[in-house]
């Protein structure tokens, strides 16, 4: 184990020792947001070294360096009173200093962050562990940004919090597929915790490639993420931050579907490129549905949102998105959703993935959808991946890898049908009543193999159901 996955692991454990943090996820928002302060902390330290008239915009008492930088310096009590009724207030509440989009930020950051640690001797513990790593340091970042990864990844498993998370094998897939392009306007209405923002920057970086500070800046202000909730958007901001973005101005709290009605985005909210994974399974806020056209309003935010993305798309603009199997094969607005996408759109592929991809958080089959916005869709390639041999679905131990992708990759470029691809055409679909919930007819569809005793437990159940019924009659 590493020195960074010794210093985290220590964390952990010490948090698990105080009263006022309850499970992952609020040990998670504990961490990031003294993480935050650390990792700023070092940014201005390096701004100073390079600009001597650089001036932070946070008050000297609050500045990192001041408060928790000295191993010997405030505990118990007399900290956890400075976080609660200095600290936090005044940064949720920071005035304009020095940079101006910094102060933004970090009021937006702390706006509903809360410390829930307790004891304060156990703060002073956890800082002075954060205070190991130097985030100025090359090899210190780039272990730490591996090991940001996990921590986020373990999100799935923090109940709720699970829902923030997209894994980093299917975020770099649509990334590299969609293939953005520097200087192009690339857009994540949803962002999460930021997983397609920094494949976005790691591929630009890699393909485009960005050789200057220009190259740099035009690649950070051509990407903007928006994300409503707290903990991801802090842990967005953080994950930017390890990215080498000085400055997170693209990153935005706010909602989308809820702040102004779809006819206000106009021509200037237009963007080249969309990658999101919009949240299934929830319901909008009352009213929300009030800012769609009459024929397109509902409650399921994924069918919202896929409404939004085709408006804001540029004419030749590109898609790719995560999308649950109930919008495949929904009817009614769900149905009349699909026909204003496949008439405005070129729905080109459709990637069926795996049963389990999101689990524990989230047990429902998932697809990858991308479209071209400009022109009809007369034909959709389907593609069916399939599970790893032995596996009936994914799960916290075992996720979906990278390597997994290679087969649809190596068939992108060259499509023939097979036993896992297969096209339909619009006519099909027109037919099915804009149903695109279609099998694989080349025999390739996985079939799950059950125990003896799996199959005497559906048999037993089936049988007592029956008995029910009949007694019933």
């Amino acid at each position: 184990m590493s020195e960074i996955q010794n210093v985290i692991k220590d964390i952990q454990n010490i948090m698990r020792k105080d009263a006022g943090v309850d499970g992952d996820a609020q040990r998670l928002s504990q961490l990031v947001w003294m993480l935050y302060l650390k990792i700023f902390d070092d940014q201005e330290r390096a701004l100073e070294y390079d600009d001597p008239t650089y001036r932070s915009q946070l008050p000297e008492e609050f500045r990192w360096r001041n408060w928790a930088a000295n191993p010997e310096g405030i505990t118990g009590e007399e900290l956890s009173e400075f976080i609660d009724t200095e600290l936090f207030p005044a940064l949720k509440k920071l005035s304009v200093r020095g940079h101006k989009e910094s102060s933004t930020i970090i009021r937006s950051v702390f706006a509903d962050t809360y410390n829930y640690m307790r004891n304060g001797t156990l703060i002073r513990q956890v800082i002075n562990k954060i205070n190991e790593i130097n985030f100025n340091k090359q090899a210190d970042r780039h272990e730490f940004g591996d090991m940001y990864e996990k921590l986020l990844k373990d999100l799935q498993g923090a109940g709720n919090a699970g829902e923030f998370y997209t894994p980093r094998p299917l975020t770099k897939f649509i990334v590299d597929v969609v293939a953005p392009q520097l200087g192009e306007s690339v857009l994540d209405p949803a962002c999460g915790t930021g997983g397609f923002l920094v494949n976005t920057l790691e591929y630009v970086r890699e393909n485009a490639p960005v050789k200057t500070q220009e190259d740099e800046g035009l690649l950070q202000s051509s990407i903007r993420g928006i994300e409503l909730k707290p903990l991801p958007y802090i842990l967005a901001t953080t994950n930017l931050i390890l990215h080498n973005v000085e400055n997170p101005s693209m990153l935005r709290r706010d909602d989308m579907l809820a702040s102004k009605a779809l006819t206000e985005y106009g021509p200037k909210d237009r963007v080249d490129v969309i990658i999101a994974n919009p949240p299934f399974g929830g319901v909008v806020a009352d009213g929300t549905q009030a800012n769609f056209p009459s024929q397109f309003r509902t409650k399921d935010t994924a069918l919202l949102f896929l409404v939004l993305f085709v408006h804001l798309l540029k004419d030749a603009g590109r898609a790719g998105i995560v999308l649950p199997d109930g919008v495949l094969f929904g009817e009614n607005t769900s149905g009349t959703i699909k026909k204003h996408l496949l008439e405005t759109c070129n729905v080109h592929t459709i990637v069926r993935l795996p049963q389990g991809v999101f689990n524990p958080y989230a047990g429902v089959n998932t697809n990858l959808v991308f479209f071209t916005k400009g022109e009809p869709t007369k034909e959709i390639w389907y593609y069916h991946m399939q599970l790893p041999e032995g596996m009936k679905q994914y799960t916290k131990g075992k996720p979906i890898k990278h390597h997994e992708f290679e087969p649809v990759r190596k068939w992108w470029n060259k499509r023939k049908e097979n036993e896992f691809a297969h096209k339909v055409s619009i006519e099909q679909i027109q037919e099915r009543n804009y149903n695109l919930d279609f099998k694989n007819p080349n025999g390739g569809e996985q079939v799950e193999q059950l125990s003896s005793k799996e199959l005497k437990e559906i048999i037993l159940k089936t049988e007592k159901a029956v008995i029910e019924l009949l007694k019933s009659i």
